[in-house]
C-alpha cells in the first residue's frame, strides 16, 4: 500500500503572530488518521506568556484572557508536542503540515526558549521525518497555478471539506486529506516513499525559495534573502532580558 494509505499524523499549530522565531503558540493539535478517518487526537491550549494580538485573536478565536484562564504553561505544552510528533517519527509515521516550515520551526523556537530538547535530540540526533508538507508538494507540481496556495485554497482545489479554518485539529486533519488527495491526482507524488518524498520536498523548497527571492530581487528588493531550508530552520539566539513582544498577525 502507498504512504497515503497507511497512517498519517496532521501536526498545526495556532499562534500569537507570523514570524516563526518569536510567536508563540497558542493552539496546537496532532490528529492520527487511516484512510481519511480519525483513529486519535490531542489538542492544547497555551498560556503563551505574552498578549495575543487582537488581529490574531480574531482568526482563530483564542483571547489572551481566555488563553491566560485555561491555557497549560507554554513550556509544558511546547515539550508534549515536540515528545508526541518524536514518537510518530520514532515508529516510522509521517507527520503531515501544511506550510511545514513554519509550524516546526516556531516549535523548534519555543524547544529553545524553554531550556527544553530539540525535536532531534528527542529521536537520538537523528534527522526529524518524514515530514509531508502539501503546501510545498503541490506548489511544485502544479506550479503554474493561478490563485492563492493558502490551506483554505488548496482544500478547494483538491475538493477537501475543511470545517473550522484556523482551528488546529481541523487544520491538521484537513492537511492530511489535501496531502492524500495530491498523491491520488499525482502519480509521481504517490508513488514514492515517505523519505524519498521527505528528500525532494527538501530541493522542491530550496528551488522555489531561490526562484522567490530571484523574484523579489528584480521587483526592487535587491537584499531580499528567501531561507531555503525546510523543513525547519534554527531559531535565532535567545535574547537577553524581557521577552519580546508577539508580532500583530496571526499564522497557522
Amino acid at each position: 500500500m502507498r504512504w497515503h494509505g497507511e497512517t498519517l499524523v496532521g501536526f498545526d499549530l495556532e499562534t500569537t503572530g507570523t514570524e516563526p522565531f518569536e510567536a508563540r503558540i497558542v493552539t496546537a493539535a496532532v490528529v492520527e488518521v487511516r484512510g481519511g478517518r480519525t483513529l486519535a487526537r490531542r489538542e492544547w491550549l497555551a498560556d503563551p506568556g505574552v498578549r495575543i494580538p487582537a488581529q490574531a485573536a480574531a482568526i482563530h478565536g483564542i483571547s489572551s484572557e481566555r488563553a491566560a484562564a485555561e491555557g497549560r504553561p507554554a513550556r509544558e505544552v511546547a515539550d508534549e508536542v515536540a515528545d508526541a510528533l518524536a514518537g510518530y517519527w520514532a515508529r516510522g509515521v509521517p507527520v503531515v503540515a501544511y506550510n511545514a516550515a513554519f509550524d516546526l520551526t516556531l516549535l523548534t523556537a519555543e524547544l529553545r526558549r524553554h531550556g527544553l530538547p530539540s525535536l532531534r535530540d528527542r529521536l537520538g540526533g537523528l534527522p526529524i521525518g518524514p515530514v509531508i508538507d502539501p503546501y510545498t508538494i503541490d506548489r511544485s507540481v502544479d506550479r503554474y497555478r493561478r490563485g492563492k496556495r493558502n490551506l483554505e485554497a488548496v482544500c478547494a482545489e483538491y475538493g477537501v471539506a475543511l470545517d473550522g479554518a484556523h482551528e488546529a485539529a481541523a487544520d491538521a486533519l484537513a492537511a492530511v486529506l489535501v496531502a492524500c488527495a495530491i498523491a491520488e491526482r499525482h502519480a509521481l507524488v504517490a508513488r514514492l516513499t515517505p523519505r524519498e518524498l521527505h528528500a525532494r520536498q527538501v530541493e522542491w523548497y530550496a528551488q522555489w525559495a531561490a526562484d522567490f527571492q530571484g523574484f523579489l530581487r528584480r521587483k526592487g528588493s535587491p537584499d531580499a534573502v528567501v531561507d531555503p531550508r525546510w523543513p525547519l530552520r534554527e531559531p535565532a539566539p535567545v535574547p537577553e532580558g524581557p521577552a519580546p513582544s508577539a508580532p500583530a498577525a496571526a499564522a497557522g
